[in-house]
């Protein structure tokens, strides 16, 4: 459960950040809406989104949500991830989410609750020191 709240505390600012992002641009397109012919402006807001959880993951391990529900993603030695593991995560867990989130529900049958982003990046989610599972 507490995976799900901060999937949703994240997803609240990545919006925001994405609106953002998105008014940055505008004056570049005149003002106006962008189309579906302007394929630079979906990937755009993919990397914004990327650079927003990798930035986190990288330096501390922790999004804004992660830290209000004090969960780390880190190595399994419990070290910083690098920015090619982030990537990795960031890819699987849209993978993950495009199967109907079936990578994200493995956490409920893996004997270290373990998503598949985790398994690929090598990576896990660690609960504060009071919890030793992850």
């Amino acid at each position: 459960m507490r995976r799900l709240t901060v999937i949703f505390y994240d997803l609240l600012l990545l919006i925001a950040l994405l609106f953002v992002a998105t008014a940055v641009l505008l004056p570049l397109n005149a003002g106006e809406a962008f189309t579906d012919q302007q394929f630079f402006f979906p990937i755009y807001l993919l990397l914004v989104s990327f650079f927003f959880y990798a930035w986190f993951w990288t330096h501390g391990g922790q999004t804004l949500g992660l830290r209000a529900w004090k969960i780390k993603v880190l190595t399994l030695d419990m070290k910083p991830i690098s920015w090619k593991q982030a990537l990795l995560r960031f890819i699987t867990a849209i993978i993950s989410w495009s199967f109907f989130g079936l990578g994200f529900l493995w956490i409920l049958i893996d004997k270290n609750q373990r998503s598949w982003h985790d398994h690929l990046s090598q990576t896990a989610v660690f609960f504060d020191t009071q919890d030793t599972h992850h």
